[in-house]
């Protein structure tokens, strides 16, 4: 497949990082040579320097045969008219538009992106996945990491084991014979810096950070074995009313838990924004690094304190605050994803990656096929994949133990008709099986491969 990706920045570069990586055939566009160049000197990509929504710009990028067209500069507009003169010069058939002005993505001008006005395939909000992340987290307190498979019915949970953990030191095999009706699997392990998918005859340790996904009516059964169980959250401060913490606030005063909210906003034209949009919730104008101001929030009887600022480091630190001030949970933006391993450290419960999610959510319009979702994790280190299994698949008709699936993958869960279920060794996938897959990033090519996602691209 021939693409090209507009802006070399952190998104742009992990997305041509992922389908470099299998294969394709990727140019890379950016108006500053030093990103093109970073690009190229790291990956298999070509490189073009100049402005994506020029058409010779796009003409020397090869866009005459391009199979599609990702623009994800840090202009909406640019992205956009990307798209137009795609469409309307080159003729590519698949065009993706990273757009964050919230202006654009209300649904009374969806018309505006027919194939007769601006013909934009797909339309990716950082903010909006970024907002829907953070409620996830909000909606599994005890995990650090969490997305949902199959419409809602399969959850991926990531846990971090504290040393009164149940069943540390005990073989997954073990687990399986004393749980044998629970719907989970341990699909995942980060130990010491390093992921990997477990053998049945791996043990969990303290300090591990595991992934499991677990059918939903057993969420809450899989958190209670691992040592996390469930919290009712009732109150929420957030810090930050740009347009994710607005929409966070917004989800959580309207949700059908509809929690007490306050937020923190130091700038008082979007405090007085974020005043007239809320109902019920209290907006105080100040810094969330002011003690006084946390104190006045009452983040010290808060279930959740999510930190949404533009700048990391006011949301470590108001993180840090709000957990020493007496809040159970804290949750942060983090841009960088160097800064992650200062979680731990710093005693933040959870944090979010905006890289991470977007680079997720155009992934999984990328993987056009049979392929149904895709969601990275950490820093690109592992994806999990829902994908349905095609006739022609070389795992069609075959039980799990005896396909062939490289040493960095897993299978988490099968959905069949209406039935979902966990699966063991002896289950036979069948055409039609939508499965979980859980692939470390450099078994997703071969994961593919075993699904043969290429032959229904387009």
């Amino acid at each position: 497949m021939k693409v090209i990706i507009c802006g070399a920045g952190q998104v742009g570069w992990q997305i041509a990082r992922h389908l470099a990586g299998e294969h394709n055939d990727v140019t890379v566009v950016d108006s500053n040579p030093d990103l093109v160049r970073r690009a190229t000197d790291t990956l298999d990509v070509q490189g073009i320097a100049g402005f994506a929504s020029y058409p010779d710009v796009l003409l020397r990028a090869g866009a005459r045969d391009a199979d599609m067209v990702i623009a994800a500069t840090h202009s909406d507009e640019v992205n956009m008219v990307t798209c137009q003169v795609a469409h309307s010069i080159f003729g590519v058939t698949r065009k993706i538009a990273r757009l964050r002005a919230q202006s654009y993505l209300e649904a009374i001008y969806s018309d505006l992106y027919k194939t007769d006005h601006m013909p934009i395939d797909v339309v990716i909000s950082p903010e909006r996945e970024v907002a829907e992340a953070a409620l996830r987290r909000i909606a599994a307190p005890s995990t650090f990491d969490t997305e949902s498979f199959l419409d809602g019915r399969v959850q991926l949970l990531g846990i971090q084991l504290d040393e009164d953990c149940p069943v540390l030191n005990t073989p997954l095999r073990q687990l399986t014979d004393l749980f044998s009706t629970l719907q989970a699997v341990v699909v995942g392990v980060r130990r010491e810096g390093r992921l990997f998918a477990p053998a049945a005859a791996d043990q969990l340790f303290a300090e591990d950070e595991i992934y499991v996904t677990a059918l939903r009516e057993d969420v809450e059964r899989t958190l209670n074995i691992f040592g996390k169980p469930a919290r009712k959250q009732e109150r929420a401060v957030i810090i930050g009313a740009g347009n994710i913490g607005l929409a966070v606030a917004k989800a959580l005063e309207s949700g059908p838990a509809r929690m007490r909210v306050r937020v923190i906003e130091r700038d008082r034209a979007m405090a007085e924004r974020a005043a007239d949009a809320l109902e019920r919730t209290i907006v105080l104008h100040g810094d969330g690094l002011d003690v006084e101001v946390l104190a006045e929030a009452s983040v010290d009887r808060a279930d959740v304190v999510i930190c949404v600022t533009d700048d990391d480091k006011v949301n470590l630190l108001s993180a840090v605050r709000a957990k020493t001030a007496g809040c159970r949970m804290t949750i942060a933006l983090i841009n960088d994803p160097t800064m992650a391993s200062l979680m731990g450290p710093l005693d933040i419960d959870a944090y979010i990656n905006p890289r991470a999610t977007t680079v997720s959510s155009i992934l999984r319009h990328i993987r056009h096929g049979r392929v149904r979702g895709v969601y990275s994790i950490g820093d690109a280190e592992a994806e999990v994949i829902e994908a349905q299994v095609l006739s022609t698949s070389p795992i069609s008709g075959k039980p799990i133990r005896d396909i062939d699936f490289p040493e960095g993958a897993l299978v988490g869960a099968i959905r069949r008709g209406e039935e979902v279920f966990k699966p063991v060794g002896s289950t036979r996938i069948q055409e039609g099986d939508i499965v979980i897959i859980f692939a470390l990033a450099a078994d997703v090519p071969e994961v593919e491969r075993l699904l043969q996602v290429s032959i229904d691209f387009f």
